[in-house]
């Protein structure tokens, strides 16, 4: 395993439980009416987003047509 594929393994398990997070944040939210909830959840999925952005950008840059 390369150090890329190591990294490109815990970005996307990171995205996963910011989207987790975010999603339980905003259900309890509005369950319960309470605090800040809504904006820890908001913010949980921005940040999870911006880091699937950022691993998408990690995929290796291919050659177009007959470069090399």
């Amino acid at each position: 395993m390369t150090l890329l594929t190591a990294h490109r393994i815990l970005i996307g398990s990171a995205v996963a439980l910011f989207v987790y997070y975010g999603l339980w944040e905003l259900h309890g939210w509005r369950a319960a009416g309470a605090g800040g909830g809504g904006i820890r959840g908001a913010v949980s999925l921005v940040l999870a987003a911006g880091l699937a952005f950022y691993l998408l950008s990690l995929r290796p840059k291919r050659p177009r047509g007959g470069e090399r």
